[in-house]
C-alpha cells in the first residue's frame, strides 16, 4: 500500500505552538540552507536568515543580528540554538534537524527551554523520516490482545498530554521520589534494547 504525504501545514502547526507556549511570538521555518517557506506575519528576518543559519551552522558565533538587534548566543548546537538579548529585547530559539530549521522569537520573559521543547515535536511531525514504529508495524506471532496495548503505549507516549507532560510535570515540581522512578525505569529500558 502506498502512503500518501499531505501537504505540511505550516500555519496549523504554528499556530498549536503558539497556542501552547504563549512567549512564543514569531516563527519562521527554513528548508535547505536558507530558503523561508513559512513565517508569520509579524517577522521579517529574509535580510537576517543567512547570517542567522550560517552562524549556527558554524557552532562557535558569538552573537547574532535579528531585525537590527544584537543576540549572544548562549547554546549553539547541531540541533538546538538559544540567543538571547542583553539589552532585554527578548530570545531567539531554534530547532533543526536535516530537512528543515524552525526560529523563533521569545518574549524577555518566556520560557526558552519549553520553546525548544514544543518546537522539537513541530519538527518531528515535519520530518519525511519514518519513525522506529508506527500503527502499520507488523505483530507477527504477537497476541491481538498484547499488539493492541502496544499501540495503546505508543499513541500515549507520542501525545503531546501523555508521558511527555507526566515528566515535565514532575521536573517541574522536584519530585525527587518520582524522578528516581523515572531514572530506573529508563536504564531499565536501555538495558533491555541493549540485550
Amino acid at each position: 500500500m502506498e502512503v500518501v504525504r499531505l501537504p505540511l501545514d505550516y500555519e496549523t502547526l504554528v499556530y498549536n505552538v503558539m497556542q501552547y507556549v504563549p512567549s512564543i511570538y514569531s516563527v519562521v521555518i527554513v528548508e535547505g540552507e536558507n530558503d523561508i517557506v513559512y513565517s508569520t506575519d509579524n517577522w521579517d528576518i529574509s535580510a537576517d536568515i543567512t547570517h542567522i543559519c550560517s552562524s549556527w551552522n558554524s557552532m562557535n558565533a558569538p552573537f547574532i543580528m535579528v531585525s537590527g538587534i544584537k543576540y549572544a548566543i548562549l547554546e549553539s548546537e547541531i540541533d538546538s540554538m538559544v540567543a538571547t538579548s542583553v539589552l532585554g529585547k527578548g530570545h531567539i530559539v531554534g530547532v533543526k534537524d536535516e530537512e528543515r530549521k524552525i526560529i523563533t522569537y521569545v518574549a524577555p520573559d518566556g520560557d526558552r527551554k519549553a520553546a525548544i521543547v514544543e518546537l522539537s515535536r513541530v519538527l518531528r511531525a515535519l520530518s519525511s523520516k519514518k519513525l522506529y514504529m508506527d500503527h502499520n508495524a507488523q505483530f507477527n506471532g504477537v497476541d491481538p490482545h498484547l499488539k493492541s496495548e502496544i499501540i495503546e503505549f505508543l499513541n500515549w507516549i507520542k501525545s503531546p498530554d501523555g508521558f511527555q507532560s507526566y515528566i515535565n510535570y514532575y521536573l517541574q515540581q522536584n519530585d525527587a521520589q518520582i524522578i528516581s522512578k523515572l531514572a530506573k525505569i529508563y536504564t531499565e529500558l536501555v538495558q533491555i534494547f541493549e540485550t
